[in-house]
């Protein structure tokens, strides 16, 4: 339980220092500027941990759909 609600507290903390640290960077990754990639790494990242949070839940766990 603790760790599912640490895991939900990852993808906020990831998004708010990447643009504290990285909102004057003047670099490009992949042609983008650092902070918009941080930012569409961190989309996916979150889809990722929430679906482990998802299968983590014991209440997802139940298969009686009545």
């Amino acid at each position: 339980m603790i760790l599912t609600r640490i895991l939900a507290l990852v993808p906020f903390l990831g998004i708010l220092l990447g643009a504290i640290f990285l909102g004057n960077d003047s670099g490009l990754i992949i042609g983008l500027p650092v902070l918009f990639a941080w930012l569409i790494a961190w989309i996916i990242l979150t889809s990722i941990i929430m679906a482990i949070i998802y299968a983590c839940d014991p209440a997802n766990r139940t298969h009686d759909h009545r």
